[in-house]
């Protein structure tokens, strides 16, 4: 299963000047919950801006130039390479996890949608994809808890393709 795992504000802002322009404890640890144990994906701007591979996950870059990263990273030049592995091995999940440009390529192909929706305006420079809701079966919405670490209302969805 090929998965999308991003945050994202009502105008699909999802970074601002290589990362994330809120503080949201409860998202970052829904997101630590989905991706331990599993394979991450990422253009290589989120992985510089991430700073260091991921523990306890296979941690892959998107990336056509050879760049120097550290033990624990692999690299791929096209996102073709997770529908091969999606056709070796069908039962694991690979969960990309952006940026941008890599949301646009895989969001074409993707089973799965985990979504944290912020319903906040935020200033932005990085977008997640516009996406046809009839195209994905909305398979849950859980609200957030909202707190003072938390200032902000939320949302965790999971969206099916259809």
């Amino acid at each position: 299963m090929k998965s999308l795992l991003v945050a994202m504000d009502r105008n699909h802002v999802i970074g601002l000047n290589d990362d994330l322009p809120w503080y949201l404890p409860k998202d970052l640890r829904f997101f630590k919950e989905k991706t331990t144990g599993q394979t991450i994906i990422m253009g290589r701007k989120t992985f510089e801006s991430i700073g260091k591979a991921l523990p306890n996950r296979r941690n892959v870059v998107v990336s056509r130039k050879a760049g120097d990263f550290p033990d624990g990273v692999e690299i791929i030049n096209d996102l073709s390479v997770v529908n091969d592995w999606n056709r070796q091995w069908p039962n694991k999940e690979y969960i990309i996890i952006g940026g941008g440009h890599i949301f646009e390529q895989a969001i074409k192909f993707a089973d799965r949608m985990y979504i944290t929706w912020i319903d906040e305006e935020f200033e932005g420079d990085t977008f997640f994809p516009e996406f046809n809701e009839k195209e994905w079966h909305l398979t849950s919405k859980v609200k957030g808890e909202k707190n003072e670490k938390n200032p902000y209302d939320y949302y965790f969805i999971q969206y099916d393709r259809q």
